[in-house]
């Protein structure tokens, strides 16, 4: 199984540190969650590992391979907190370009797939496209899978069936998963990063969010 390293990475705006002291690793056949406050740099780190944000400095690499660019030969895929797919262009013609052939049964009998195939983008709610954008990232040709606040915009049970799916195809690739509903990262997660005043920590146990006063103590 490949493993995803991300070290020394810095980033500062407008001379504010953000990033500083961070060290991730992710192998595939894992859900890594990745927690902060508002603000701790959980985005700009995953645009980063992609290749969407160039930092002062950053090590990225797979299997000891420098990446330069992430989503270069698909080896990692990225869902943004924004939508992503282009306008213009039907659900089905997407898929097809994004959907690994290994997953494409699973992905083409998903009754949101199969209900608005033939549709495009700008046709539908924001709740349907966040779903086909989560699940086209899911069933990617990529080894590796960056989920930005993947459970905005759908509702409960969507987001308890989601959780099942990150389960079952992380036991083929690495996934980094940030979101606000951090109970959601907990219950997917096989390790917990905090990012705190730019740099990563280790949660060993849960109590721990508490002592870094990213959740309030009991």
């Amino acid at each position: 199984m490949a493993v995803l390293k991300v070290d020394s990475v810095q980033l500062a705006f407008d001379l504010r540190k953000i990033l500083q002291d961070v060290y991730l690793e992710c192998k595939q056949g894992e859900v890594v969650g990745l927690l902060g406050r508002n603000g701790s740099g959980k985005s700009s780190l995953l645009k980063i590992i992609f290749g969407r944000l160039t930092p002062g400095y950053k090590y990225v690499s797979i299997d000891n391979e420098f990446v330069k660019k992430g989503y270069i030969n698909n080896k990692i895929a990225y869902l943004p907190q924004h939508n992503y797919l282009p306008r213009g262009i039907s659900i089905k013609t997407l898929a097809t370009k994004i959907v690994s052939e290994q997953y494409w049964d699973e992905f083409n009998n998903q009754s949101i797939y199969k209900n608005h195939a033939h549709k495009k983008p700008e046709e539908l709610s924001g709740g349907e496209l966040r779903q086909l954008e989560m699940l086209m990232i899911l069933y990617s040709k990529a080894d590796f899978i960056l989920l930005d606040e993947p459970f905005t915009h759908v509702t409960p049970i969507q987001c308890e069936y989601f959780k099942t799916i990150i389960k079952t195809v992380s036991k083929t690739k690495g996934i980094i998963i940030t979101d606000h509903q951090y109970q959601n990262v907990l219950d997917v997660s096989d390790r917990i990063i905090l990012l705190t005043e730019g740099s990563t920590k280790p949660i060993t146990n849960i109590d721990e969010l508490a002592v870094y006063r990213y959740i309030s103590g009991t």
